[in-house]
């Protein structure tokens, strides 16, 4: 009699077939798991996204507020009060603009 193995061929092939049919099932859950996490990240970032746009804002309005207030002060500033303003800036820190309109008689802007 003929030594038979404990499986035959196609037993073998079936194993094969099981164990690639579970790695197919384990890179689909790989997938779906990044997936999930790709999502969340990308929902985070639109979150974090949409609170900067909203900081954005904020600032670029406190800024025009506050250039129109400088504007205006320089502008209803005398000369001499520029100066001493302008003596007081450490080197570092540029000088501010003289006002743009034209000043009156007697040292006062218009």
């Amino acid at each position: 009699m003929a030594f038979q193995p404990p499986f035959s061929p196609s037993l073998f092939r079936k194993r094969d077939n099981a164990s690639g049919a579970s790695v197919v099932a384990i890179d689909n859950k790989i997938e779906q798991a990044m997936d999930l996490v790709k999502n969340h990240l990308m929902y985070a970032v639109r979150e974090e996204v949409e609170i900067l746009k909203e900081q954005i804002r904020e600032l670029v309005e406190k800024n025009s507020q506050l250039e129109r207030e400088n504007t205006l002060l320089k502008t209803l500033a005398s000369p001499e009060q520029l100066e001493k303003f302008q003596s007081r800036l450490g080197p570092e820190e540029p000088a501010p603009e003289s006002p743009q309109t034209p000043e009156a008689p007697g040292g006062s802007a218009v």
